[in-house]
């Protein structure tokens, strides 16, 4: 069977992809790793009628409504390659299963790599967040830590004192020069040089110098990637960005190799819930615009 789309990643952006697919009774494969990147998270916060849901919750009920159109099918499995071939594009799982269809939409979200600090992973979507927008909120106007990575941390520093008393600690990352010491003086930012040994308890931070650091939340940004290789291997553009790596696309979603689409984290540059749905909705009119009209 040849499906009208293929749709790699059954996360928010790619149920929302299918979304207007199969109620314009389209075909439509999800072929899901069952990954989602917030699934160390308790709570979602800042979708609209969903706000404080479990983030499995959302997922689960999402499947449940779309698993009522009829032209849905829906696999569990990883996508390990893609290539074009006659119909379109055949799509290749790493148990050895393949399928085929005529448009490709990538949804499969990003892999996120945390610095190397002891505890810091046990603790991610817990204590430690890179959404202030989805966990700021619920620290109560706390004690907030900014880890650093690199330059791109000052927009962490810069932003959650909107939600907090924020220290901001560079850990050796890179030197704030006068400039950015001005700008987060402005913001009430306060500034730790120590580096730091570990992450203890709910948000505390051990310094090298053995001094330790309370606070409500930790915020750092992660490095991303595609958390697959298949944009790649189609020859889909990548886009270097400050905190990783992203699929380039269109701003109907569609990428640099025709009748391929992506969307979500793995190409956009800001991560959420409510974005990710919004996008995976463009990308599904967008791909159905292609059926129709080529």
């Amino acid at each position: 069977m040849t499906y009208d789309v293929i749709i790699i990643g059954g996360s928010y952006a790619g149920m929302s992809a299918a979304f207007p697919l199969v109620r314009a009774r389209r075909s439509v494969l999800v072929i899901d790793g069952g990954k989602r990147r917030n699934r160390f998270a308790s709570h979602s916060h800042g979708f609209l009628t969903q706000d404080g849901v479990a983030p499995d919750v959302i997922a689960a009920q999402g499947g449940v409504q779309l698993a009522a159109y009829p032209t849905l099918s829906w696999v569990e499995g990883d996508a390990a390659g893609a290539e074009k071939s006659a119909d379109g594009f055949r799509v290749t799982l790493d148990d050895g299963r393949d399928f085929v269809g005529r448009r490709l939409i990538l949804a499969h979200g990003v892999t996120d790599t945390l610095p190397e600090i002891a505890g810091l992973k046990e603790r991610w979507g817990q204590s430690v967040f890179h959404c202030p927008y989805c966990h700021g909120y619920e620290l109560d106007q706390g004690q907030i830590g900014v880890i650093g990575v690199g330059p791109i941390s000052m927009h962490h520093a810069l932003m959650l004192p909107d939600w907090g008393q924020t220290t901001f600690l560079p850990n050796a990352s890179f030197e704030p020069d006068a400039e950015q010491l001005a700008q987060l003086a402005t913001r009430g930012t306060a500034l730790e040089t120590g580096t730091i040994a570990e992450i203890t308890g709910r948000a505390d931070v051990r310094l090298t110098d053995g001094r330790v650091l309370s606070f409500d939340g930790l915020f750092v940004a992660s490095i991303i990637a595609p958390s697959s290789p298949i944009a790649e291997q189609l020859g889909c553009a990548i886009e270097e960005l400050p905190n990783g790596r992203q699929i380039v696309t269109d701003e109907m979603k569609q990428t640099s190799v025709p009748h391929v689409f992506a969307c979500g984290d793995a190409a956009r540059a800001a991560g959420s819930v409510p974005l990710a749905v919004g996008d995976g909705a463009m990308a599904g009119a967008a791909c159905h615009r292609t059926l129709m009209f080529g």
